[in-house]
């Protein structure tokens, strides 16, 4: 059936979001602004197929449909007018590159001859975001013939693509419209018959698939190690099978940094070593377990332990990962299998039934570090932050969504989460590492999903307190754990930390906020936790809409001198 159009920037956003809806786009976040009118109108026309969420501010925006695209997996698309809205998207943008995240990020912009002569609200937008899109460009000016429109909907099928392919990140597409924006006659009289034109777009594009053998060298060696490191698989489970299978075939211990599935899923694995960060502050231990090969699975573990023992051993390694990118920060003997776990080939000769010397000896380590973890924990009354991450491993509902915040909620995940099998989606920005966005990723990997947590420090919530402002169109329920040391609580583990002034200033940073006044400004629910206890009762069951936060109220200082002087004595009287 033929459809009039009279305008052509009607047109030509209808052919653009009716490409992306036919290749399976269902989410689009639109910031406000007049430029980006006719992407507006015409995703709002695309609802409910695509579900279109207005929020003010762009970088919490940006930040949302990460965490969206995160949930998901799925790329989801970005919306904002000309001028300095779309460089609000640019941390996302990198973060979306540095952690494999597919975005589909929409600038609309003047017309060439409204640039570079002061007419307001323009900046050059071509190629805004650098090196760091999958692919960009920009698209010509619309226009109501059939040659131009299929021009338009073979590049977008190309963008979303490459939003995926060969490695998932992002794709920028500036966007020039000129008036008038509104959807009103302009002249234009042009008929498309939408199911021709869009009879061959579909939402399938083939992944290839093939086995690699073990290589045998892995099947000779009895001192090597699996590193399961740190990961967000969209199917966790089939994840850790995969890696559990590797491990029992060569009998290789499998060191699970705690942003890995793994320890989610933990009765899968019998060789998973959780406490690796604390054995190897122990040098004796360290040298003892000393390995000759490497098979690390995913990006490398936080630990900085872990990384001085590997570049100080130097066992040959092979990282395996889909990506494209280099993931060996330590520029070691390393050979990239650039492909997925899952794609190992296995068969009943490649196994090897018997525990080596090596794989007994970290076990033996993992279960006395392991279990005087645990019973520190458990015995401990004051209000240690680290020992949130313990209880969370521990209480969480199963299969929760979790966030976790970059700086000291990491590394206390990575320390002390205990072994579990809640199946715990863990989620975190560890690709360019900032608090950039952090309460709005959070918003968006819970948004339309099971009820969520957010484990984080205070600063890193503040940074980002503008994602409050998500709260009327956020569906779902998030509950925030807030680790309120009033302060940089990782800075208290450098040296400059011993240097005050200038330390507590410039480093430490204490802002002296009352978050239960902050709730109040955001209509947020807020509530001051005093007791372990009381936090366990609130975590399990959580509520199922809104947005709540659970102040945690503790020392930094003492918390950093706790962390200085027990991590390193839970190994001291260990010995193979």
């Amino acid at each position: 059936m033929l459809v009039a159009y009279r305008n052509v920037n009607q047109l030509w956003a209808f052919v653009l979001t009716e490409t992306l809806k036919r290749l399976g786009l269902t989410c689009a976040v639109i910031c406000p602004g007049s430029r980006s009118t006719p992407l507006t109108v015409a995703f709002a026309q695309q609802v409910p197929d695509i579900e279109a969420i207005s929020i003010l501010d762009e970088r919490s925006a940006a930040f949302f449909a990460l965490g969206v695209a995160k949930a998901t997996g799925r790329p989801v698309a970005l919306v904002c007018t000309s001028g300095t809205a779309g460089a609000n998207f640019y941390p996302a943008v990198i973060e979306a590159k540095e952690s494999r995240v597919p975005l589909l990020v929409l600038t609309t912009d003047r017309p060439p001859e409204l640039r570079d002569c002061h007419s307001g609200q323009t900046i050059d937008q071509v190629k805004l975001y650098g090196s760091y899109p999958n692919w960009q460009t920009e698209l010509a000016l619309p226009a109501a013939n059939m040659e131009m429109l299929a021009y338009l909907r073979q590049t977008v099928i190309y963008a979303w693509e490459r939003t995926q392919t060969p490695t998932k990140g992002s794709v920028h597409l500036n966007i020039p419209f000129r008036d008038p924006l509104a959807p009103v006659p302009d002249g234009t009289d042009f008929q498309l018959d939408p199911e021709a034109f869009f009879a061959a777009v579909t939402n399938t594009f083939p992944a290839p698939h093939s086995q690699f053998p073990i290589p045998q060298a892995w099947q000779n060696c009895d001192r090597g190690i699996i590193i399961a490191g740190v990961a967000q698989p969209q199917n966790p489970q089939e994840y850790c099978r995969a890696i559990a299978t590797l491990s029992q075939t060569l009998q290789w211990p499998v060191l699970a940094e705690g942003l890995s599935p793994l320890r989610n899923y933990a009765d899968i694995n019998p060789h998973l070593i959780s406490t690796y960060d604390l054995i190897l502050r122990n040098q004796q231990l360290a040298k003892q377990l000393a390995p000759e090969m490497v098979v690390q699975v995913g990006d490398m573990p936080t630990s900085k332990e872990l990384r001085t023992w590997l570049s100080a051993t130097q066992p040959q390694r092979w990282v395996i990962d889909p990506s494209d990118q280099n993931l060996d920060p330590l520029h070691g003997q390393t050979t990239h299998l650039r492909m997925s776990v899952n794609a190992l080939e296995i068969t009943e000769s490649n196994k090897n039934n018997s525990p080596s010397e090596y794989l007994q000896s970290w076990c033996i380590a993992e279960a006395k570090v392991r279990t005087d973890v645990d019973q520190t924990m458990a015995k401990m009354e004051d209000l240690f932050e680290g020992k949130a991450a313990w209880l969370l491993s521990q209480t969480l509902p199963p299969g929760t969504p979790l966030f976790i915040a970059n700086s000291m909620p990491v590394r206390d995940v990575e320390y002390f989460w205990r072994p579990n099998n809640l199946g715990v989606r863990a989620y975190f920005n560890r690709g360019a590492n900032g608090i950039d966005g952090t309460l709005s990723t959070a918003l968006g990997i819970s948004h339309s999903q099971q009820s969520s947590v957010m484990l984080t420090g205070d600063l890193a919530l503040l940074h980002d307190t503008n994602g409050f402002l998500i709260r009327n169109k956020f569906v779902g329920h998030l509950t925030i754990v807030l680790i309120n040391n009033n302060g940089g609580g990782i800075f208290e583990m450098l040296p400059i930390a011993k240097f005050d002034p200038p330390f507590e200033e410039f480093f430490g940073t204490p802002q002296d906020i009352d978050f239960a006044q902050l709730c109040v400004t955001y209509a947020v629910q807020h509530e001051l936790i005093t007791s372990w206890e009381e936090l366990r009762q609130k975590l399990n069951p959580l509520p199922i809409k809104g947005i709540r936060v659970l102040e945690l109220q503790t020392n930094r200082k003492v918390d950093a001198k706790w962390r200085q002087e027990n991590l390193k004595n839970f190994v001291v009287d260990s010995c193979i």
